[in-house]
């Protein structure tokens, strides 16, 4: 946006009667230009907003008001790259909810770390046994049990964990005899009679070859229900972040950011994935009456330092385009000209003059300028 004020004594100008009424001669049109400052910038990058002039007829180069200072001309690197706070966490939270009945007899302690074939709980005396995959067993697999994506996962299970070594099992979702070996195998090295037939409620199936227990929800003693008895992540940690509504373009998919955490190190990582919440108001604060705020997930590529930190508050920097050597002024300064483009007073003695400048990359209210100006320069703003 852009604006000029004109000084006119044609007929439909309100100065003109006043030149008549003090008998001074009618002059020709005559039009100065005043530009408008330059003094909004969105989303650290871009638009612009003109809104105060600052120079009347007739003083080009006069001397500037009172309302306004000068600024040096810098030299230097501009980035548009913006920080979010976020903090970090482990990732991918998870209910458990037993299968089956029962009283529950043993639970992990929260923090500790169980992996795929290890004892995640206790029921009735008897371990309840990970397992990595995405469905739920949803009934006993045992032999003559018809054909299913839960036999194929079972197999699959037993095949990464050395139970079907030397057995020629097929992972193809048929329970055979050498998947009911397989089986009784992995009862034995459990302590468990070998019956061949894996029970619905020994075996928990999550998404994870190892997890992280987060939460313990039940008691010992409690019955085993339709509730879950504690909650499970994985064991990676991840980045955390609710960015502000207009900050959302800068998240690309699979973006590469830098992580800096509270110890004061740093390690990087990529956006996995944006998950829109309600409106957040575009600020800070709970403004969209509670509506839950847009979430960005970021994996890391440095686990161990990021588990040094542990969970914690992290600041989230993501690089944007940058110009070194750039000669770089207060957006303030820039002026929108009447005949297109932008200008900057520099200061001149007693005075100043108007120089038209080439705008380059904006970012944090600077502006990078080129043109008949250099370092050391200073130049006209608001104050």
């Amino acid at each position: 946006m852009s604006g000029t004020l004109e000084n006119t004594d044609e007929n439909t100008g309100a100065s003109a009667p006043a030149d008549r009424a003090h008998g001074r001669p009618r002059r020709g049109r005559r039009r100065i230009v005043i530009p408008l400052a330059l003094i909004a910038v969105i989303g650290g990058s871009g638009a612009l907003a003109v809104t105060r002039p600052w120079e009347g007829p007739g003083t080009a180069s006069a001397q500037p008001s009172l309302g306004h200072g000068t600024v040096v001309v810098e030299k230097g690197s501009l980035s548009s790259g913006i920080q979010v706070g976020g903090a970090l966490a482990y990732d991918a939270p998870t209910p458990v909810v037993p299968a089956g009945q029962g009283t529950l007899t043993g639970l992990p302690a929260v923090g500790s770390v169980v992996k795929a074939g290890g004892k995640l709980y206790e029921v009735d005396g008897r371990p309840v046994i990970l397992m990595t995959g995405k469905r739920p067993l949803w009934r006993d697999l045992g032999p003559g049990i018809p054909d299913g994506p839960d036999v194929e996962q079972l197999e699959r299970n037993l095949v990464r964990l050395g139970h079907a070594d030397g057995l020629g099992l097929s992972v193809d979702g048929k329970f055979t005899k050498a998947t009911e070996t397989a089986v009784k195998r992995w009862q034995k090295a459990h302590g468990e009679r070998q019956t061949g037939t894996v029970a619905r409620g020994g075996v928990v199936m999550l998404p994870h070859s190892a997890v992280r227990v987060e939460r313990v929800g039940a008691q010992l003693g409690s019955a085993v229900g339709s509730t879950s008895v504690m909650t499970v992540t994985d064991t990676a940690l991840v980045a955390l972040v609710q960015p502000a509504e207009n900050q959302l373009s800068r998240f690309k998919p699979n973006g590469r950011v830098t992580v800096k955490l509270s110890d004061g190190g740093t390690v990087q990582g990529r956006i996995r994935s944006l998950i829109r919440g309600g409106a957040d108001g575009g600020g800070d604060g709970d403004q969209g009456g509670g509506a839950e705020k847009t979430k960005v997930t970021i994996t890391l590529d440095g686990q161990r330092e990021a588990r040094q930190a542990g969970p914690s508050s992290v600041t989230v920097t993501i690089v944007g385009d940058t110009a070194q050597d750039a000669l770089i002024v207060p957006v303030t300064a820039l002026l929108a000209l009447d005949v297109g483009g932008y200008g900057v007073r520099i200061e001149e003695g007693a005075g100043s003059r108007l120089v038209k400048v080439q705008l380059g990359l904006v970012a944090d209210a600077r502006a990078q300028i080129s043109g008949e100006v250099r370092a050391g320069d200073r130049v006209v703003v608001p104050k």
